[in-house]
């Protein structure tokens, strides 16, 4: 059976909250870090990063010294981090459903 790449995004990421791809990030750091999944410096750094702010108690504005504007820094990250974060771990998992193929430019590829 033949599937566009479409098809395989759509199945790769169908279903899965942001909650139930924390594994694939696991997964993604992973990979790239072993040079299997190719992303950029920058690219894989930036949401990272950001996600490891936001995970951190360590903050610019303290929650506790100012209790409203606090979580605003944590906010301000999370909206600039989220999207791009989203988007590199459904690239992840399209590549681990294309059977991590070093060249996912094919159109059509098998599927069993």
């Amino acid at each position: 059976m033949k599937a566009s790449k479409a098809q395989l995004f759509q199945e790769a990421i169908k279903n899965k909250s942001f909650f139930q791809k924390i594994p694939a990030i696991y997964r993604m750091v992973k990979a790239w870090r072993k040079g299997k999944f190719k992303a950029g410096k920058r690219e894989m750094l930036i949401p990272l990063l950001g996600l490891a702010y936001i995970i951190s108690p360590i903050d610019l504005i303290p929650g506790i010294a100012i209790p409203f504007i606090g979580a605003l820094d944590d906010l301000m990250v999370l909206s600039f981090i989220m999207p791009r974060l989203t988007a590199l771990v459904d690239k992840f998992l399209l590549w681990e459903k294309m059977g991590q193929d070093k060249s996912p430019s094919l159109k059509t590829i098998d599927i069993e």
